[in-house]
């Protein structure tokens, strides 16, 4: 069965056909950038790739641009849209709604636009995609899956607000954790490698940033909570802030509510403390001398340390932590900031190997660190595809 995965991130686009269950790749590519002056568009198969600057203006633009180059009569990897059996779709938040793969009907999509408002720079974006797509390769099944999925094992003492009963009973104001194909997919990846079900951070960076603390394969523990907002610094989104900044910013500087979420979450994060949101930017404005990025990669850095803290203490040790996403696989100065004067918690970088490029499983600490640093590529496409097929065989 061949199977079109579509990942709409919250400035991205990953794609990937494949057939399942031989897990045969026979295309792939990514949008990024999308809203900026300038996307970079890629297309790859075995024996050709394709990279492209194109102004991509937002995510319906960028999925038509997806199909095209799938159907291009030259570079293309299918002559019909018939031959696609479906069509796997992440969709951020699933809320209580939805704790499994599931087949999108127009119910589902109401649910996931419902939940929109949870997810602003997420769902909105799945929705356009799973449209899109329905028009496109309208002989597909459409499957959504969620990545508050894998966080349903995160116990109560950890998901509970310490707020009144009633909200989290009959409003289901709650943690839900996010980003769960991609901690998922790495987890067991480190697991492998590690061949023991070990004590495990996964640090997922990119434009979004999450991290999660797992204990015999599941979620015990993550960053982000009711929504895909809280938690680590990130692109544009501050993570962890004050809820009293949120009523000083309406009562006393007369900001709305929907100026404040905003700010909060398109006009904050490492774009508004260095006026670039995305790290490639940054990192090389730092290294020009620029301060205000210099100090915004420290705080980034800080953030991640503390809550490798946290969770060292809720799964009382740690084995290794994973570095994964597009941050944290290809910035090997964000690793060094992270892992720097961390030796309490037997974490040892080794610098050279933190150099090193490569799309395998690879180990960058040092021989007697007591904990591993890894770098996972992280396969969300594969995780999605996976989900998808077994779900449509049962």
């Amino acid at each position: 069965m061949k199977i079109l995965i579509i990942n709409s991130g919250s400035s991205s686009i990953k794609y990937q056909l494949m057939i399942m269950p031989t897990n045969e790749v026979i295309c792939s590519g990514m949008i990024d950038r999308i809203g900026l002056e300038t996307s970079n568009v890629t297309f790859k198969t075995a024996s050709d790739s394709l990279e492209e600057l194109l102004p991509i203006a937002n995510h319906k633009v960028g999925l038509q641009k997806v199909a095209d180059m799938l159907l291009d009569t030259e570079k293309g990897v299918i002559k019909s849209t018939s031959e696609i059996g479906a069509v796997g779709h992440r969709v951020v938040h699933g809320g209580s709604y939805f704790s499994d793969t599931t087949i999108i009907t127009e119910e589902v999509k109401e649910k996931i636009k419902e939940l929109s408002e949870l997810a602003p720079l997420h769902n909105p974006a799945h929705l356009i995609g799973i449209t899109v797509a329905e028009e496109i390769f309208s002989d597909a099944k459409q499957v959504a899956v969620f990545d508050t999925a894998f966080h349903q094992t995160i116990p109560v003492e950890a998901y509970k607000y310490a707020i009144p009963n009633y909200l989290l009973t009959e409003n289901k104001v709650r943690v839900y954790g996010f980003h769960g194909t991609s901690h998922k997919y790495v987890s067991e990846k480190a697991i492998g490698y590690l061949e023991n079900n070990s004590k495990i951070i996964t640090i997922h960076l990119g434009n979004g940033c999450s991290m999660t603390a797992i204990k015999d394969g599941k979620s015990i523990d993550h960053t982000m909570g009711f929504s895909p907002a809280n938690g680590l610094i990130m692109g544009t989104r501050a993570g962890d802030i004050d809820q009293s900044v949120i009523f000083y910013l309406t009562k006393n500087l007369s900001y709305t509510a929907d100026e404040v979420n905003a700010i909060l979450l398109k006009q904050s994060g490492m774009l508004g403390l260095t006026g670039y949101s995305d790290l490639r930017d940054i990192e090389a404005e730092a290294e020009k001398g620029n301060k205000d990025c210099q100090l915004a990669l420290l705080m980034n850095a800080y953030r991640i340390r503390k809550y490798i803290g946290s969770y060292t203490a809720a799964l009382n040790g740690l084995d290794a932590i994973i570095f994964t996403a597009g941050i944290g696989e290809n910035s090997s100065y964000m690793r060094k900031l992270v892992c720097t004067d961390m030796d309490y918690f037997g974490i040892e970088l080794d610098q050279e190997k933190n150099q090193v490029r490569s799309k395998s499983i690879r180990e960058i600490s040092k021989p007697n660190s007591k904990t591993k640093v890894l770098v996972i590529p992280t396969d969300e496409e594969y995780e999605i595809a996976n989900q998808v097929y077994q779900l449509l065989q049962n």
